[in-house]
């Protein structure tokens, strides 16, 4: 028996539009709720939120057999923490702030076994094999990995047609609030220089055989982006939905008051 087919992954190889969200609780029974909406991928972000190891391994237990697909994003692209996502049961890897080919092609190999890579074999007492029941899994995982890096620096954006040529790298996706920064317009990704970065590096990833993606929490912003071929589009966040809708409720009834 190999190892569970990523589905993911095989959408983005078939040109389909995912649309996903941002899970930042740290949490699984919200990260389970989220998934109860139908987003085609959430996010268990470990950079900017309060995740490690056990509530990623929690969070990628609630979302099996869910059409939500969880992406784990580290806060750093180190082997031994990809090693540890892997055999807890990620399939799929956002990489933050990645800006060379180098970098690109080392995360492809730390995502893979040998020959094609470094990855550890340990998988035999972890959920990617389901705890030793597939057989097959260190013979057929590599397939299946799918590795997602982040581009939102002006060295990314450099390097940008570098790294659309590294194999083994599915997707990439702009970072805007980063890339902004960098730029000089903290906190302002709409600002004119910014947008005309974004769009064509979106336009160049698209024209390539990755897959474009980003985050845009405005409806206007994210079908712009769409129409720049953006195909994996993350459209939420989950903290900011329970904020703006609690805070809103709670207007309302001091306004009705």
């Amino acid at each position: 028996m190999p190892a569970p087919k990523n589905s993911f992954k095989a959408a983005l190889a078939n040109d389909e539009m995912l649309y996903g969200c941002w899970a930042g609780f740290g949490d699984p029974y919200a990260t389970e709720v989220l998934a109860t909406a139908g987003f085609d991928w959430l996010v268990i972000d470990g950079e900017h939120a309060p995740n490690d190891l056990r509530s990623i391994s929690a969070q990628i237990a609630v979302l099996s057999g869910k059409h939500s697909h969880p992406v784990v994003r580290l806060p750093m692209g180190e082997d031994w923490a990809i090693k540890q996502v892997l055999d807890a049961g990620a399939q799929t890897l956002l990489i933050p702030m990645v800006e060379s080919a180098d970098q690109a092609r080392a995360l492809v190999r730390a995502m893979r076994y040998p020959p094609e890579g470094i990855r550890g074999s340990g998988a035999a007492l972890a959920r990617a094999s389901h705890f030793s029941t597939i057989p097959d899994y260190i013979a057929t995982a590599n397939a299946q990995m799918c590795l997602l890096v982040q581009v939102e620096t002006v060295d990314g954006i450099t390097a940008l047609d570098e790294i659309l040529e590294v194999e083994g790298v599915d997707g990439v996706f702009i970072g805007p609030s980063d890339l902004a920064a960098d730029m000089g317009h903290m906190g302002d990704s709409s600002a004119p220089p910014v947008a005309r970065v974004i769009k064509d590096a979106l336009a160049r990833i698209a024209a390539s055989d990755k897959a474009a993606g980003i985050l845009a929490l405005d409806h206007a912003t994210a079908q712009e982006y769409a129409g720049c071929g953006a195909q994996f589009l993350a459209v939420g966040i989950d903290v900011v939905m329970l904020a703006q809708t609690a805070r809103a409720t709670m207007a309302k009834w001091r306004d009705d008051g």
